[in-house]
């Protein structure tokens, strides 16, 4: 089994909330979530995410977001 995985931490410094900022009509993080789902390698996709709306945001676009990990 392949695990992709997305890491998307809620704390840029740049960009507030860049992962899920909308760029050409998506989101941000949904570009990558899109390629790990249609790449024929990849088993199962996750985010890895502290931040409950990026979680939602990944979950809405197909991916899976088994937990939530520490801010720190």
């Amino acid at each position: 089994m392949i695990l992709g995985v997305v890491p998307a931490r809620s704390g840029s410094k740049g960009i507030p909330h860049k992962n899920i900022r909308e760029v050409c009509g998506k989101p941000l993080i949904a570009y990558s979530i899109e390629c790990g789902l249609n790449c024929s390698l990849i088993d199962h996709l996750i985010v890895n995410t502290d931040d409950e709306t990026i979680a939602e945001v990944g979950r809405s676009w197909g991916a899976e977001v088994p937990f939530l990990r520490p801010q720190e």
